[in-house]
């Protein structure tokens, strides 16, 4: 069996037994019981120059694949959207080509994408609220004429710019009335970006909700769904209650999917979730028991994951991205452990470390001993010496046999 060197908190080393047996994915298709996407990241060009500032520089082949190996376990993939740096390294024109390339790789497979429309084509910081709706359609066209559907991104230019929540009603009805098909809209809370606090004009989520409900009751046909990103289990149910039966509700909630998922017995949540991108094959799994009626198999197998999802997101959240990127190289998917901008530094080896043992445990590592060989490597190259680590405890359990 397996062993790897873990750093616990105080930066101190023990070895970890690597258990979890990876799972393989089920062939989901129509049968799957929820809508669910995968928020899938950007893989850089090993080679090239991806520092903080410099336009993103993409390894293409690793970067689609991966959206083939999500599309493979018959969860669609969310792509364009904040777990590929939307705001954190990736530039305008990657995030064209990124739309385009993914469009094309969805079409040629029968994959189910969305992507993210938003105004971050825009350099100036302060743009007014008829710029914001251009910005907003200059996108939005783009994603359609590629034929993808289309999730509608908070907006920082928005939330600068809008000084009520008329300001917001206002803008979010043009850009829908312009829309040639149904879009999910996107409630991003201020733990995923500060610069979206008081989103929909009020700081109060009971206050911003109903706002949000105005918006899509007054543009219903041309709004899927609402994704909410508020990590606030108690608002997603509630808005669940209150948005037309046509409407669904996507949770992005990383802390608490799985008994927004299952539902209550009245409603429940769909899923639009970079958590997913993490331990694909298990969540279809879970998604299959779930429409089995097995929901004890389920939770039996997606909890685990809400505890991995729960250190990824951890405070600050924003660089969740960080360990999306990390688990994709444990796993094979990228051939290096670096990001855009360089944002793979946003993590400590004591929490990189406390991902491996909670992939571990939730059965997302998906080849062991390639997981155990690149952390190992890892380590070295940050001077930790894991040989001496692996002695001691041969030694202690040399000991232990003696003892006995």
């Amino acid at each position: 069996m397996t062993s790897v060197t873990l750093l616990n908190g105080d930066g101190q080393v023990y070895e970890h037994r690597l258990t979890g047996v990876p799972v393989t994915a089920p062939a989901l298709g129509a049968s799957a019981p929820r809508v669910v996407y995968a928020a899938a990241h950007v893989v850089p060009r090993v080679a090239a120059e991806n520092v903080p500032g410099a336009p993103a520089d993409l390894d293409w082949d690793a970067t689609l694949a991966f959206r083939h190996h999500i599309w493979s376990c018959g969860l669609g993939v969310a792509d364009a959207m904040d777990t590929a740096q939307r705001n954190m390294g990736l530039d305008p024109t990657a995030i064209r080509e990124l739309i385009k390339r993914s469009a094309a790789e969805a079409k040629g497979v029968g994959g189910k994408l969305v992507v993210g429309v938003n105004t971050d084509d825009v350099g100036d910081e302060a743009i007014s609220l008829d710029e914001v709706v251009t910005a907003y359609l200059n996108q939005l066209e783009f994603a359609e004429e590629n034929g993808a559907d289309v999730v509608l991104m908070a907006s920082r230019h928005l939330a600068r710019a809008a000084h009520s929540p008329q300001d917001y009603e206002r803008v979010y009805g043009a850009v829908l009335a312009r829309a040639t098909r149904p879009v999910v809209l996107h409630w991003l809370g201020p733990a995923f970006d500060s610069q979206l606090e008081g989103y929909f004009g009020s700081t109060d989520v009971v206050a911003a909700r109903a706002v949000v409900r105005r918006i899509i009751e007054e543009n219903v046909e041309s709004v899927a769904g609402i994704k909410i990103s508020l990590l606030d289990a108690v608002s997603e149910i509630d808005l669940r209650t209150e948005v037309p039966d046509s409407v669904r509700v996507f949770t992005g909630d990383d802390f608490n999917y799985v008994d927004l998922i299952a539902g209550d017995g009245r409603h429940h949540s769909d899923a639009l979730l970079g958590a997913f991108a993490t331990c694909a094959p298990v969540a279809a799994a879970a998604l299959a028991a779930l429409g089995d009626g097995d929901e004890s198999r389920y939770r039996q197998l997606l909890q685990p994951t809400q505890a991995l999802s729960r250190e990824v997101f951890a405070a600050p959240t924003s660089f969740y991205k960080t360990g999306v990127a990390f688990l994709a190289w444990l796993n094979g998917y990228q051939p290096a452990f670096s990001m855009v901008g360089g944002l793979h530094a946003g993590r400590s080896l004591p929490h990189l470390s406390r991902l491996v043992r909670l992939a571990d445990e939730a059965r997302a590592l998906e080849r062991p001993e390639l997981a155990a060989q690149r952390w190992t490597d890892l380590l070295r190259v940050n001077g930790i010496d894991t040989a001496s680590v692996a002695r001691k405890a041969t030694g202690n359990q040399s000991r232990a046999k003696r003892s006995a």
